[in-house]
């Protein structure tokens, strides 16, 4: 056996770089496709939830409420499951997650009315808590230089609104409504629970026995203060308000704009899903490039600049405008907001490295509480204006009011810095 010189890398420690490579990699991708499943059941609603409003009879106020529950469940609980993620590991909390949602979603299948459906969609929002899992997990195995991508790579699993989108209305009408089987396999919109209920036990066995072990758990040895010490910085609280705009409102619109486009464009609800997939797929696939900008340019101008063109693009549909500018100006605005999404958890990346568990958690749930005020915000405009366009008014006074809080940090940064220089000056020249 040669002896190993000064300058090579002994074969056993490339081994275990490669190793940690593959379990990275092994779990970026499980973590991104769970989440793409989970999302799909998260925003269901969105579309179940048409056909659902004209079998009971439900008013614009009743829907908004049915498809924003999950999304209030699935924010308030980031936090607490972002923090045991951090403590146990994503692997563990990220396959019992699975399981747990496929239970709410498979009895969706079953109900026979309005109020079960509202109990039902409250605990299957526990599906929206993945996020926070997701980016515990994630981080935990990336390096801080490569986090920025792998977040943003993470986070693309948005786009499993879209599969809801383009895959929920063939489903409606695949199987009639009596059902098949003698009654095993619903039909019509119940039949899109059913189908998934079993995404959601296939990826499971998936996580459970793909997922490398053992895990990390940065939180481990750690007190609960500790843990949830970076809760009292103001500056996470600012990223929260900040990932409203990019992903509360993303949420919102993607519940929202089936019902839009079906009720100002009168157009059917499959071409709605198509049409609202067009804001899904750049507001999720470009979360990638936001988070590789963000490495490379820093987070606060990307977020600057998603911030700018999203105002503007809110103050022109704010007016009415016909249905081909209307979706050239959404696909623009969910293009800023896939890259704004990634460059707000750049941001919590490079203030709390140790801590994307919880502070990941409450900046999404902040974001999730957006998305899930904001149809019912849309709902009552609507009420009170008899305009549709109101829904952008209202995104608008809200990424106005970030947009200023953003550009008052920054200048105040300056002028923090100009002070510095200053000192400094005089304290050389002395």
């Amino acid at each position: 056996m040669q002896p190993v010189s000064a300058t090579e890398t002994p074969p056993h420690h490339a081994t275990t770089a490669d190793g940690e490579f593959v379990h990275r990699v092994r779990v970026l991708i499980i973590a991104t496709v769970g989440f793409t499943v989970f999302f799909a059941v998260w925003v269901m609603f969105a579309i179940v939830g048409i056909p659902v409003r004209e079998e009971f009879g439900l008013t614009d106020g009743q829907f908004a409420l049915l498809v924003a529950i999950p999304i209030l469940t699935g924010s308030i609980l980031r936090v607490p499951v972002g923090m045991l993620t951090d403590l146990i590991g994503g692997r563990v909390v990220f396959t019992a997650l699975l399981v747990v949602t496929a239970v709410p979603t498979y009895f969706v299948s079953r109900a026979s009315g309005y109020t079960e459906l509202l109990v039902l969609a409250f605990f299957l929002g526990v599906s929206g808590t993945s996020f926070a899992v997701g980016i515990a997990w994630v981080s935990a195995w990336y390096p801080p230089e490569r986090q920025g991508f792998a977040l943003g790579v993470f986070g693309a699993g948005n786009v499993g609104a879209s599969i809801t989108k383009l895959l929920a209305p063939s489903l409606v009408v695949l199987v009639p409504v009596a059902g098949t089987a003698s009654g095993v396999v619903p039909g019509g919109w119940r039949f899109v629970p059913f189908v998934y209920t079993f995404m959601l036990l296939a990826m499971a066995a998936v996580a459970w026995l793909g997922a490398p072990r053992p895990d990390h758990r940065p939180a481990r040895g750690r007190t609960f203060r500790e843990i949830n010490q970076p809760l009292e910085v103001l500056r996470v609280w600012r990223f929260g308000l900040y990932y409203i705009v990019v992903f509360g409102a993303y949420v919102a619109l993607a519940l929202w704009l089936p019902k839009y486009y079906v009720d100002v464009y009168d157009v059917d609800l499959r071409v709605a899903g198509m049409l609202t997939a067009l804001f899904i797929f750049p507001a999720s696939l470009l979360r990638p490039l936001g988070g590789y900008l963000s490495d490379r340019l820093g987070a606060r101008p990307v977020t600057y600049t998603a911030f700018v063109v999203i105002c503007l693009a809110f103050i022109w549909l704010s007016f009415e405008v016909g249905i081909a500018l209307f979706t050239l100006l959404i696909v623009t605005v969910g293009a800023m907001m896939g890259i704004g999404k990634a460059s707000v958890y750049k941001y919590i990346a490079d203030y709390f490295p140790r801590d994307m568990g919880v502070v990941g958690g409450l900046v999404g749930a902040v974001g999730g509480l957006g998305g899930f005020v904001l149809p019912l915000l849309f709902a009552w405009a609507l009420a009170e204006t008899g305009r549709p366009q109101s829904t952008f008014v209202v995104l608008l006074a809200a990424s106005l009011v970030s947009l200023v809080w953003l550009h008052l940090v920054v200048i105040k940064m300056r002028r923090d810095e100009r002070r510095r220089a200053v000192v400094l000056g005089a304290e050389s020249s002395s």
